[in-house]
């Protein structure tokens, strides 16, 4: 992590000695990481055509608890939006503590660079995060009002999904769970989470839970090496081969008919953070 004082030089006027007693604490900080991995699963379902990707984040904090960030990835196959054919996530929000725990709200904007118009969605989120013995949880929040990229269904469409021809908004509820070995560099990490929106698309495919409602989980492990952290994990949801045949060819890989984006995988990634 790298941190940054704005405070003018001229403002530290004591020896070197005293100056490390009197400096306040810095205000700002700066953090990010590189991560590569062999797919981009975005609640379970691949976002890179099962293929690897490439991602980057910046968050720069407030000591007030308040911060902003980027996030961002190459996309293949579903979801793409011609452009840059990459995810580009703005981040604002706010985080601090309750007692033991730890309480984070705030609002993504996903965007496309380049992509078609009315592809972008806006999203709330809250977690609250602690520990309960040598296990840390957190129970999170995701809602993204009725818009426009989330497009609306009709009833005629398929016959797997039903639907009342309403544009919805989308929730998604989320548990994690992590608890490190002792006396190793080994974290093991769970999570669950659950999908209930639009059972459709949007006017270019957009969709935060295409077929309705769904469940997605993953199991895997963290181990710590070299200021680097691999992780491999299990990834899958329970999103079935009828319930996403009408957004097939899409959703499937080469978007060739066969097989789900959807199924399970087990998906490895490498992280360098600052």
């Amino acid at each position: 992590m790298l941190n940054f004082r704005l405070l003018l030089p001229c403002l530290v006027v004591a020896t070197p000695a005293m100056a490390q007693e009197t400096a306040p604490p810095e205000p700002i900080t700066v953090s990010g990481s590189v991560t590569v991995a062999s797919d981009y699963r975005f609640r379970g379902v691949s976002q890179t055509d099962k293929e690897v990707a490439v991602q980057g984040g910046l968050t720069i904090a407030h000591d007030s608890g308040l911060y902003i960030g980027t996030w961002g990835s190459n996309l293949a196959g579903w979801g793409t939006f011609g452009g840059a054919n990459l995810e580009l996530d703005l981040i604002a929000g706010y985080k601090t503590t309750v007692g033991d725990a730890s309480v984070d709200v705030g609002v993504t904007w996903y965007t496309y660079p380049g992509g078609v118009d009315e592809s972008d969605v806006v999203e709330f989120y809250g977690r609250l995060g602690g520990t309960i013995g040598p296990a840390s949880l957190t129970a999170a929040v995701a809602y993204a009002p009725a818009q426009t990229s989330l497009g609306y269904f009709t009833a005629s469409a398929t016959p797997f999904i039903e639907g009342d021809g309403d544009r919805e908004d989308n929730l998604y509820l989320s548990g994690d769970g992590a608890v490190g070995l002792p006396g190793t560099p080994l974290t093991l990490k769970a999570h669950i989470g659950y999908s209930d929106g639009n059972p459709g698309l949007g006017p270019n495919g957009t969709s935060l839970a295409p077929t309705g409602e769904y469940w997605d989980w993953a199991l895997g492990a963290d181990l710590v090496f070299s200021g680097l952290t691999l992780n491999v994990s299990y990834i899958d949801t329970d999103i079935g081969r009828g319930e996403s045949a009408y957004l097939q060819p899409n959703f499937s890989k080469g978007n060739d008919g066969t097989g789900s984006i959807a199924d399970g995988t087990i998906v490895a990634s490498l992280t360098a953070a600052f």
